[in-house]
C-alpha cells in the first residue's frame, strides 16, 4: 500500500500569513500526494470575474471575505484536494469551522522578517498597498496567530527550499494521522 494513500482521504487546507508559502508549498504538496491543488484566491477571482485588488477597490474587503467564505465552502464539499487559503480566510469563524470539520488544517508559520522579505517582492497584495510589510505582518500576527493556532497541525518553515517545507508538511501529516488513529 502506498504510504501516502491515507493522506489523500481528506482535503488538506493550508492556512497562514501572506508569504508563508501556502500556494507554492501547496502546489508541490499536491503533486507529492497526487491530489488536485486549488488556490482559494484564484477561485475567488474566477467566481467574481475580477482580480482580488479589483474586488477590494470596487466592492471592499467585506465583499471579498464573503465571496472567499462561499468559495471555500464549495471547495470543501468536493473530493479531497490540497487547498491554499488566503491569509484572512481562517479568521472567519464559519470558514474556520468548515475547514476544521471537512479537512485537515495546516498552519504554515514562518518568522515575520522572512515573510516581509517575500511579500515585498509582490505588488498584488491589497492589504500592503502603500504600507510597510513588516508593520502589516506584525499587526496581522498579533490578531491572526490565536486563530491559526487552532489549526490541526503547525509546521514551522524557514527560509528554505519549498521542497523542504513540503517534506515537513508530509511528516507532520503522517504524525498527525498516526496520533488520530491511536
Amino acid at each position: 500500500m502506498d504510504p501516502s494513500e491515507p493522506l489523500r482521504a481528506r482535503t488538506i487546507t493550508l492556512v497562514g500569513l501572506m508569504g508563508s508559502g501556502k500556494s507554492s508549498v501547496g502546489k508541490r504538496l499536491a503533486q507529492v500526494l497526487d491530489l488536485p491543488f486549488r488556490d482559494a484566491d484564484d477561485e475567488v477571482e474566477t467566481a467574481a470575474g475580477r482580480s482580488i485588488p479589483e474586488i477590494f477597490d470596487q466592492l471592499g474587503e467585506p465583499a471579498f471575505r464573503d465571496g472567499e467564505r462561499r468559495v471555500i465552502a464549495r471547495l470543501l464539499e468536493g473530493p479531497p484536494i490540497v487547498l491554499a487559503t488566503g491569509g484572512g480566510a481562517f479568521m472567519n469563524a464559519e470558514t474556520r469551522e468548515l475547514i476544521k470539520t471537512r479537512s485537515v488544517s495546516v498552519w504554515l508559520k514562518a518568522d515575520l522578517p522572512i515573510l516581509a522579505k517575500r511579500v515585498a517582492r509582490k505588488e498584488s497584495r491589497p492589504l500592503l498597498t502603500g504600507k510597510d510589510p513588516m508593520a502589516v505582518l506584525t499587526e496581522q500576527a498579533a490578531v491572526r496567530y490565536p486563530a491559526y493556532a487552532q489549526a490541526d497541525i503547525t509546521v514551522e518553515t524557514g527560509d528554505t527550499a519549498h521542497q523542504v517545507s513540503v517534506d515537513q508538511v508530509v511528516r507532520a501529516l503522517t504524525d498527525w494521522q498516526a496520533r488520530s488513529a491511536a
